[in-house]
């Protein structure tokens, strides 16, 4: 392996790294906060007589 290899592997590796994102086993929480969204957005369609 030379220097340019493992430069380039080590760029690739950091370029990776975990950014403190949600973890995946999240699921729930994102599908309560979609539905969340979903009644909040029907509630102002309804009282702004959109519909």
């Amino acid at each position: 392996m030379t220097a340019t290899t493992a430069t380039a592997t080590a760029t690739t590796t950091a370029s990776r790294a975990r950014t403190g994102g949600p973890e995946e086993d999240s699921k729930l929480l994102e599908h309560i906060l979609g539905w969340t969204l979903v009644v909040v957005l029907a509630m102002f369609v309804t009282q702004a007589g959109l519909m």
